[in-house]
């Protein structure tokens, strides 16, 4: 009714009651003065009569606009003021203290002040001496890439994984809706099944998995023994089609892995490019932001082999082979990459943590 002046309202009321309230006859009478095709429309008389009725007015009654106080200034303020003070402080209880809403504090930090919430990643600690350590790796690591601009695409990177049968259950993420409460249980085995998995990557793919068994093919943690078994009976085949004159090997620093006689077995392959505690070129413990299987494979790998929930050994033991295949040497190579920033961002960070890689939106 917006395209009637006000004038015109009042005029159409009065000739509906002069025509006895009828809406056909107020028709007939606006034709003279609007024609034919211009006249209003039976709805637009009968809403009109309907609000003159209703409001005793033909104005359109504005709308009330309800005030908004949450986002106030005074608000503003008080969040701003609450996070200089406490920045890890929750978003419920922050809101508590403010006696502010979740919603209008949630949108008071991320629209009002610009602010995001960073979750901080879990590392190990590092001790006195391995920032030394992992500066006097990286200075060696970039004095290689200097060198040989591929040194990087030429290191075996290698680890192993635990793979728990019964996954693991984030309580936190878990609802269970109810009239009352159902008291349900998730239970858990004291000792779950698990197995253990070691693979090694490089630039041009992933070599393995290999599962850590027993004489009576029950899944086993790693020794000594049997991770040099590893080494002679599945490692070395899968490296007969592999050039190995310019090939590095790199392994943490467990006990099964520097033993002495375990460092001569891989020197026979790779002479002294070995990356080893205990090897011709140390590797620094504590730098799983610097093993491509920690800061990438496992993490990856574990989130696609839960994700139907495997009930059996054999069935998780087929989600990792499946899922470990599936890993390109494109996705690898990019990994591998990432090692050559990952040195930067640690030689920045004088051997500590970097905090461009260690947190995340």
């Amino acid at each position: 009714m917006e395209r009637y002046t006000i004038q015109q309202r009042v005029e159409i009321i009065k000739i509906y009651y002069r025509n006895s309230e009828s809406v056909a006859s107020t028709l007939r009478a606006l034709r003279p003065i609007y024609g034919r095709h211009n006249r209003p429309v039976r709805s637009t008389i009968e809403r009109l009569v309907e609000k003159f009725e209703s409001t005793g007015t033909v104005q359109n009654v504005p709308v009330p606009v309800r005030q908004r106080s949450a986002r106030s200034v005074e608000n503003i303020a008080a969040a701003s003021a609450s996070i200089e003070e406490d920045p890890n402080q929750s978003l419920t209880r922050r809101s508590q203290a403010l006696g502010i809403s979740v919603t209008s504090l949630w949108r008071i930090l991320r629209k009002d002040l610009g602010l995001h919430p960073y979750k901080i990643k879990l590392t190990q600690e590092l001790k006195p001496l391995d920032h030394q350590n992992r500066r006097m790796f990286v200075n060696w690591a970039e004095q290689q890439l200097e060198n040989d601009p591929d040194f990087h695409r030429k290191i075996i990177f290698s680890d192993e994984a635990h793979f728990w049968l019964n996954g693991f259950v984030n309580k936190q993420n878990m609802r269970y809706w109810s009239g009352s409460n159902p008291h349900v249980l998730h239970e858990s085995p004291l000792h779950p099944e698990k197995i253990t998995v070691w693979c090694g990557l490089w630039a041009g793919g992933v070599i393995g998995p290999y599962f850590f068994r027993d004489d009576q093919d029950r899944h086993v943690t790693v020794n000594g023994n049997r991770y040099r078994s590893m080494i002679t009976e599945y490692f070395w085949p899968e490296l007969d089609d592999m050039d190995l004159d310019n090939m590095w090997f790199q392994q943490d620093g467990a006990t099964s892995h520097t033993a002495n006689v375990t460092i001569d077995l891989l020197k026979t392959k790779f002479g002294e490019r070995v990356i080893s505690r205990n090897g011709p070129v140390n590797w620094p413990p504590r730098s799983c932001d610097l093993t491509p299987l920690d800061y990438f494979l496992w993490g990856y790998v574990k989130s696609m082999v839960y994700a139907n929930k495997p009930a059996t050994i054999d069935e998780l033991r087929t989600n990792i082979e499946r899922e470990i295949a599936a890993v390109s040497a494109d996705l690898c190579l990019k990994t591998v990459e990432n090692w050559v920033q990952r040195l930067d961002f640690c030689k920045r960070a004088r051997g500590g943590h970097a905090k461009e890689i260690e947190f995340h939106t």
